[in-house]
């Protein structure tokens, strides 16, 4: 059997044909026993997310797996094939290490791939898809995807427009956790950075948004006070800081307003973050003072500084994976040579057990001792010497010398 993996992704294909192909939750459960079942090895994961979807499988019949994907879906070859790619043995392995320790992500070094696959594993085991060789891989894997965030600086700097403004806040206030926050919106850019900033134990916030239904759901999570966005004035002259995404066509803070406010705050500085497009905050606010006024042009700068600072750790993240898939390889092979061992040994006893059997019946009916002793010794030396006799004679009638070499070590004929 090998190692193969079958996948499409993100680079590969459009999003039309990756929700194609995609599973469900609630029916990857039986897809993976299917899998199993089709590929006649009993091992079989599938990773299915928005961006991927990867079959994971122990068999020598690559084109079985693609015939599966296509018949569950019933997608044409002529659609898929083009935009799938293999991978069989080390390369499996080395793929899936690199995948869950986020080097095979949209944004590069992003966490959310690792829990993704870490549920795909626990899925296949709860459907007994999951043997020695996949329970292998997929621990190391684990291993392997902890040590990249441990051993280098691949998720550490902002590469998200939400992660970058909340970073931004971390170098102007020396404490986040004693400011008071401003969210104006509740999309899903807002929401990141609540979390961001709850992370950063802030515990203040106040979150404004059109439909104050929707402010005040995702304000049950973080503990945050909803309000409309007509209620801006009344809280903003409060924030110490204020970040706003909404897809409103107009500005909701006008230089007026925000001028209002620092008043009010007596000249205490106010940190703005205008994230959306267009913009949210009237960029006049930027003269006022003790307003610092950022947008998101100015969080791209500071996203691709840090997207340069994560593609060296991933130099370092792919030695890390080029390593590991050796190791695993290693350990397959480990495997395969006790299997060989046993097998030789079975083999071998087997021969044993028959030439005794024969020679006890022989002595049963008068025969002598001595030279049916003898031609057990004589018969069971050339059964265990036929084989290796064998080899070496084709090893010397080809030339290669390296097989006779190789043999006359394993003989026990050439010793140190």
């Amino acid at each position: 059997m090998t190692l193969v993996a079958i996948g499409i992704n993100h680079k590969t294909a459009t999003v039309d044909l990756r929700e194609k192909v995609a599973f469900s939750p609630d029916k990857i459960h039986d897809a993976m026993k299917s899998l199993a079942k089709e590929t006649q090895t009993g091992e079989a994961v599938i990773i299915s997310t928005c961006n991927r979807t990867e079959l994971y499988t122990n068999t020598a019949d690559e084109a079985a797996v693609i015939r599966w994907l296509e018949n569950y879906h019933q997608v044409s070859h002529e659609d898929v094939e083009p935009c799938l790619y293999r991978y069989e043995g080390r390369e499996v392995a080395k793929h899936l290490m690199r995948v869950s320790s986020g080097l095979d992500s949209l944004i590069l070094g992003e966490p959310q791939i690792l829990g993704q696959v870490k549920q795909s594993f626990v899925k296949a085991k709860e459907a007994g898809t999951v043997a020695i060789t996949m329970e292998r891989m997929f621990q190391n894997t684990f291993s392997v995807a902890k040590r990249v965030r441990t051993e280098t600086e691949i998720g550490a700097a902002a590469v998200s427009v939400a992660f970058a403004a909340v970073s931004m806040a971390k170098h102007i206030f020396s404490a986040l956790s004693a400011t008071k926050v401003l969210l104006i919106g509740a999309g899903e850019t807002i929401e990141l950075v609540a979390r961001h900033l709850k992370d950063n134990g802030v515990d203040s916030m106040v979150v404004a948004n059109r439909t104050l239904s929707r402010a005040e759901g995702m304000c049950e999570e973080f503990g945050a006070t909803a309000i409309t966005l007509e209620q801006i004035p009344d809280y903003l002259p409060q924030a110490d800081i204020v970040i706003s995404s909404t897809a409103s066509p107009l500005p909701i803070l006008g230089k007026g307003m925000v001028e209002k406010a620092l008043k009010q705050r007596r000249h205490q500085p106010m940190l703005l973050v205008d994230i959306a497009v267009p913009r949210d905050i009237e960029a006049e606010v930027a003269d006022l003072d003790d307003a610092f006024l950022y947008t998101v042009d100015d969080l791209q700068s500071i996203i691709e500084q840090n997207m340069a600072s994560r593609r060296e750790a991933a130099e370092q993240a792919e030695i890390i994976a080029e390593e590991e898939s050796h190791l695993f390889m290693e350990w397959i092979r480990s495997l395969e040579s006790v299997d060989s061992i046993r097998e030789y040994r079975t083999q071998s006893m087997a021969i044993k057990d028959e030439l005794v059997e024969r020679a006890i019946n022989k002595l049963a009916q008068g025969g002598d001792s001595e030279k049916l002793l003898l031609e057990l010794a004589n018969k069971l030396t050339n059964k265990l010497i036929h084989a290796p006799t064998q080899a070496l004679t084709a090893a010397s009638r080809q030339g290669d010398l390296n097989s006779i070499g190789q043999l006359r070590t394993a003989l026990g004929l050439d010793k140190n």
